[in-house]
């Protein structure tokens, strides 16, 4: 059988790969400058993963369908900010919350529901959760086990990036060392239960929403991948095993080639640093990652603009090689996505994909002088950034002292400035206005969301075992205090109907809470 040939518009033939006389690098090789895949998308598109997640359960699983009816490739999901911190919907801390920026999820009970109908072996999942990963990920488990998945086979990514949380994002609970642990514990029980998920999506993304520019982000993201490396190995594990369950999260923002070179030297960059950590396996040394459009670069003002901004960053991923991809909906800037925005958003990943034409060939912009010396210029700057946090021990230390805080700080101060003097010009927002602006359809989330999930936890705490709940708790205390592998205790309490609140307590009592 030969080979699919790849034909322009015009007839032409497209080859595989093109190369100058001064880039002999190939895709799919180390330093995979290139792409990790010799094809690429030659071969497979990139997984169209869009992220949702609001109100309640019922709600999300409604969307999960519509997006799978309309040709998502695989789920992300979108929880609340109480689910994110570690609180019950019935907590004080959770009022105003639940449901609000994603979907509330306080038990296996509200997992069942969450994937009602879809199964967990036939479909990826990425969940963006990181001080409750471990919890998340148990009920996940132990929904697949009752859907009567083989375990080893479900895939995935927990984004379990704790560090970021602490230099840019906030959603933190336990102090940096503990949580340390809780990561590199999910890394080692992964590694035996669970081989094809990849246990954490070391994230740019909120390092970029937060006000970095594009070196910031990818130095940072990678001296934070770094500490993640050291304290696996420290605890006995295998680079050349976890190291291939490793992923990235990264952003994309409006400048069209600066975003593609940053794609291309952070894959350089990793295979570099892997390899001087110890990493041989070639799965180990490949930087694989997802992209989220700019959520930051969304405007209010002319919200149809938006459309053209998330096409112009997605074209950018795709040429910079991500093997997964959430567009934004064109409405963000004011509120969750409608149903309308979320199906465009998807529409502009698949018309880039089956349209534009640019998937036919790999690395399609290598070899252009600008890209190139781009590529070679980001990943200058971005290693002086990493040697000054090595010098300073390393990530955890660089966010103890306020390092990361503060350049990301001065970088967004630079940004709005040059925005305020208009020397950087936003379409709509400082040049080009209208005096009337209308604004689009919003989606609203109904605020009694949280009376009904309060219904719903009295039901399942009168019917579950609470003395079985009870001993699984107390287990889980003595193995949070001993310093053994916290997953199987977590898994067997979610088992028993456990909340989210309740795990997320016994490990507060046993690690403190971390005040910046």
């Amino acid at each position: 059988m030969s080979e699919k040939k790849f034909i322009s518009d015009s007839g032409i033939e497209i080859k595989e790969l093109y190369t100058g006389a001064d880039n002999t690098e190939k895709p799919g090789v180390w330093p995979y400058t290139r792409g990790i895949q010799k094809d690429m998308y030659r071969g497979k598109l990139w997984t169209m993963r869009q992220y949702a997640g609001f109100s309640t359960a019922e709600e999300s699983n409604k969307r999960y369908k519509y997006l799978l009816a309309n040709g998502t490739t695989g789920l992300s999901v979108a929880f609340d900010l109480p689910t994110q911190i570690g609180y019950d919907s019935d907590h004080a801390m959770s009022e105003g919350e639940v449901g609000k920026v994603g979907v509330a999820i306080d038990s296996l009970k509200d997992i069942e529901t969450l994937f009602d109908g879809i199964s967990l072996e036939k479909i990826t999942t990425s969940m963006t959760i990181n001080a409750t990963a471990s919890t998340l990920l148990a009920f996940y488990i132990a929904l697949a086990k009752k859907q009567g998945a083989d375990i080893k086979k479900i895939s995935g990514t927990v984004q379990n990036d704790i560090l970021k949380e602490y230099a840019a994002r906030g959603t933190y609970i336990y102090p940096p060392k503990p949580s340390m642990r809780i990561i590199t514990d999910i890394f080692e029980y992964c590694s035996n239960e669970v081989p094809k998920w990849n246990t954490i999506s070391i994230s740019g993304y909120h390092i970029r929403e937060a006000g970095s520019t594009a070196v910031q982000e990818i130095a940072f993201t990678l001296a934070n991948a770094k500490s993640y490396l050291n304290a696996a190995i420290e605890k006995g594990l295998d680079i050349n095993v976890f190291g291939q369950r490793l992923s990235f999260f990264f952003n994309a923002h409006n400048n069209f080639f600066e975003e593609i070179a940053k794609f291309r030297a952070a894959r350089r960059m990793w295979a570099k640093m892997a390899k001087e950590m110890g990493a041989t396996n070639p799965k180990a040394l490949m930087l694989r990652f997802h992209t989220q459009t700019g959520g930051a670069t969304l405007q209010a003002q002319q919200p149809e603009n938006n459309i053209v901004r998330v096409t112009l960053q997605a074209m950018a991923a795709v040429m910079g090689g991500t093997q997964s991809l959430h567009t934004n909906g064109f409405d963000e800037a004011f509120s969750l996505p409608t149903e309308a925005a979320a199906r465009t958003a998807l529409r502009t990943q698949q018309i880039i994909g089956y349209e534009s034409g640019v998937v036919d060939t790999v690395d399609p912009m290598g070899g252009s002088f600008f890209v190139e010396e781009l590529t070679n210029k980001i990943e200058e700057e971005a290693w002086k950034y990493i040697q000054i946090i090595d010098a300073m021990g390393g990530s955890v230390n660089a966010i103890e002292q306020g390092y990361m805080q503060k350049e990301i700080a001065d970088s967004s101060y630079r940004y709005q400035m040059a925005i305020e003097k208009q020397e950087k010009i936003i379409v709509g927002l400082n040049k080009f206005t209208l005096d009337d602006e209308v604004s689009p359809p919003l989606m609203r989330v109904d605020d009694n969301i949280r009376i009904g999930q309060i219904e719903k936890l009295k039901q399942l705490r009168s019917e579950r075992d609470n003395e079985k709940v009870k001993s699984c708790l107390n287990q889980l205390n003595e193995v949070a205090t001993d310093g053994s592998n916290l997953m199987p205790g977590i898994i067997e309490a979610v088992e028993n109907y456990a909340t989210l609140g309740e795990i997320a307590d016994v490990f507060r009592g046993v690690f403190g809470e971390y005040r910046a």
